[in-house]
């Protein structure tokens, strides 16, 4: 199967919300509260995607895979670092694959893909917060990523531990791929 790595469109939000909370429910079933989970819905994720995509602000790309009938599968998106206290300038917000085409290879195509357009946008370093329990987090070690801070989050009514992993560099980033 070939797959096609692409900025999204205003068009992908509903595609990107169905892959946000069908992937986000696949990961977290085990790790999250089944209370807590039911806060995400596609209704909300749209809403949030169209907003996103909408209008799109400069520095936050957004990023799709697609198979080869154009149906999106995963996407990362990302910008400017939020907490502003790590000394990183930019951040992955999200980062998603349907379960059926995870370990494929294609969350190595979107951190790719993001980091470039990263660089291109002038950013010098990237961090991303991981639930501590997500098994997905040697994911970003085996890129060279380096475990930053550890803290509490609060998803619906409960609270859970996040991890931040970083590369200070996004050029040693690039070099691993």
């Amino acid at each position: 199967m070939v797959y096609q790595i692409r900025m999204a469109k205003f068009v992908d939000a509903e595609q990107i919300a169905e892959v946000h909370v069908d992937s986000w429910k696949s990961t977290y079933a085990d790790l999250i509260n089944e209370k807590d989970m039911s806060n995400i819905t596609y209704e909300n994720r749209k809403t949030l995607w169209e907003t996103v995509l909408k209008m799109p602000k400069e520095g936050q790309p957004a990023i799709v895979v697609e198979d080869d009938r154009e149906r999106i599968v995963g996407f990362i998106s990302g910008g400017k670092e939020r907490t502003k206290r790590f000394g990183y300038d930019g951040e992955i917000y999200a980062i998603y694959l349907l379960t059926d085409y995870q370990r494929k290879g294609l969350g190595s195509m979107l951190l790719h893909a993001f980091a470039e357009k990263m660089q291109t946008e002038g950013y010098s370093s990237i961090l991303v917060w991981v639930l501590t329990e997500n098994p997905s987090n040697q994911f970003y070690l085996d890129y060279g990523a380096k475990q930053i801070e550890k803290e509490e989050t609060t998803i619906g009514s409960g609270t859970y531990q996040e991890t931040a992993y970083g590369w200070k560099d996004i050029d040693q980033l690039l070099a691993k791929f």
